[in-house]
């Protein structure tokens, strides 16, 4: 039997906030092929979601139809203030939302029906749903409940180093993993995180022979 499609799609924010150190300039704006690495995330999770917003900083260039959406959290928290950042967006623009999709804005491929398998997951019983790919966890790539916001700030503020798996052990968290998709010179880890120069000429290369 086909997947069925889904009857609800949740909300999305696409995590650009990052200080983009190994690229040496703004990874969201790097250009691949003729898009930059932002509009290929964009063009990737939109289809998939009801709403999607831009969890980015001031002076940020945004798509004129996304709203942007700032760290609620003052300085640099890494990407568990990102997720905290889009269940709070969502709690007030999207308050019968149940779950909130959450994406780096550096991972051009990826799967088209990622939000469909990760919903399945949460359908089965399951807290949060985050993707794996090729044996790796993609812990800020998944599905989070909008309930769990006021507990995410708590551990943000905490005094331990606040790490995406320490907070993610604390609930009900299930991996899905997704295959490789094929192109024309070999497979391709659909996750593929563009850090670096080398990892956007590796980019190229496969953007080239989808």
């Amino acid at each position: 039997m086909p997947d069925q499609p889904l009857l609800h799609k949740p909300p999305g924010v696409i995590l650009a906030g990052g200080r983009s150190s190994r690229m040496g300039r703004d990874k969201a704006h790097v250009l691949l092929g003729d898009q930059p690495l932002l509009s290929h995330a964009v063009a990737r999770l939109a289809p998939q979601l009801s709403t999607l917003a831009i969890n980015a900083p001031e002076g940020f260039t945004l798509p004129a139809d996304l709203p942007r959406v700032p760290d609620t959290l003052p300085g640099q928290r890494g990407p568990l203030a990102g997720i905290l950042t889009a269940l709070r967006h969502a709690a007030s623009t999207a308050p019968a939302a149940h779950h909130v999709l959450c994406a780096p804005v550096d991972s051009p491929f990826l799967p088209k029906n990622l939000v469909e398998r990760l919903q399945q997951a949460i359908d089965e019983g399951h807290e949060i749903a985050v993707a794996a790919s090729r044996g790796a966890e993609h812990p800020v790539c998944g599905l989070f409940p909008a309930k769990i916001a006021d507990a995410l700030q708590a551990f943000l503020e905490g005094p331990e180093n606040p790490r995406v798996k320490a907070f993610l052990a604390r609930y009900d968290t299930v991996t899905v993993a997704f295959p490789d998709q094929a192109t024309g010179i070999g497979p391709l880890d659909p996750f593929l995180n563009v850090n670096t120069p080398d990892d956007l000429h590796i980019a190229h290369r496969y953007l080239e022979a989808l």
